[in-house]
């Protein structure tokens, strides 16, 4: 199962001490067989096609009832749902390229194209927000007619439907792969599926004779496209910007728990795409001999990977200074640290 999610391969890094190799447990794999990033790749591949061609079927759809009706609520909701299909295209590229070997120039591989592919979506989704909310204010100064509710009606049923579709494919996936943007990308989509509903709202406040109700309902359905945005635009420049989850670093020293002689004294991590990559300085203990170093190295790999399977490289380096370096408050004691990153 961690293969064919793209975790069961890893590639090691445990400087000055070339261990790039499992012998046993859940990771014992030998590299060069299968690049982890081809698997998680053609993963996300496969929920952004299927994304694209449910949503796709739903714009239509909805379109020819915008058509029939006049509903600018409905419309917002159209809007959205088109601007959501063609997010699968910044996405559908980011996961082409992460499959592209390092290179001298790109060494780390271009998996960061994804964080980029996550800028483009929510530019993508502001857009969505600004036509729609325009559309919205413009039918306010300007009413019209709404006819067709039962079809209107229907149309919003659809529209929720095939986004929570997409949403679960999406959000699903994306934290199978850990990708920052296919989740944001899906829980954009289980919004949009609420704002689908909200037209149904808007069929029947016009029905009940308050013609204002579908304006007003393509304005709220604005003001929640915004909120997507600010959400989205969060995360994707998080990790654009290194960050990691809280809890990333508590796992790493929770690992290190598990290994005699393994005493942290600083841990830095980085997403790369949906890749995590860690940098990590034990304490050296110079009457240890080579051979028990590197056991030490090779037994934190392993707990590492066991704890962590989202990660693709650790760099396990030994460190022998003596500032004081703070810990997670969860471990609650300090460590030593005496390089500089």
């Amino acid at each position: 199962m961690l293969d064919w999610l793209g975790f069961g391969s890893h590639d090691h890094a445990a400087s000055s001490h070339g261990h790039h190799n499992h012998g046993s447990g859940p990771h014992g794999h030998t590299h060069g067989v299968v690049d982890a990033t081809i698997a998680t790749t053609d993963r996300g591949i496969w929920a952004i096609k299927w994304s694209f061609v449910i949503l796709a079927i739903t714009a239509v759809l909805q379109m020819v009832v915008v058509v029939l009706s006049s509903s600018v609520a409905l419309l917002a909701d159209t809007i959205h749902n088109i601007g959501d299909a063609t997010t699968a295209i910044p996405l559908w590229i980011a996961f082409m390229l992460a499959r592209r070997k390092p290179s001298p120039t790109f060494t780390y591989g271009l998996g960061r194209v994804e964080d980029f592919a996550g800028i483009v979506i929510v530019l993508i989704i502001l857009f969505s927000a600004i036509v729609a909310g325009y559309q919205a204010i413009d039918r306010l100064i300007n009413p019209q007619v709404v006819t067709h509710l039962g079809w209107l009606t229907a149309a919003g049923i659809v529209g929720f439907l095939g986004n929570e579709a997409v949403a679960v494919f999406r959000i699903r996936v994306g934290r199978e792969i850990n990708s920052a943007a296919l989740v944001a990308d899906g829980y954009h989509a289980r919004t949009d599926g609420l704002t689908s509903l909200a037209v149904v709202l808007g069929a029947l406040g016009v029905w009940l004779g308050f013609p204002l109700a579908d304006p007003i309902v393509g304005l709220l359905i604005t003001i929640a496209i915004f909120g997507i945005v600010w959400q989205s635009a969060r995360a994707v420049l998080t990790r654009m910007l290194d960050g990691v989850e809280p809890g990333v670093i508590g796992e790493i020293h929770h690992a290190a728990q598990h290994v005699a002689g393994a005493r942290i004294v600083d841990a830095k991590a980085r997403w790369i795409g949906h890749r995590l990559h860690a940098d990590i300085a034990i304490a050296a203990d110079e009457t240890l001999p080579l051979s028990e170093a590197n056991k030490i190295t090779t037994a934190l790999e392993d707990e590492l990977f066991e704890h962590m399977p989202a990660l693709a490289a650790a760099n396990i380096r030994f460190s022998a200074g003596h500032e004081q370096h703070a810990l997670p408050p969860s471990h609650g004691h300090g460590e030593h640290d005496g390089h500089k990153h």
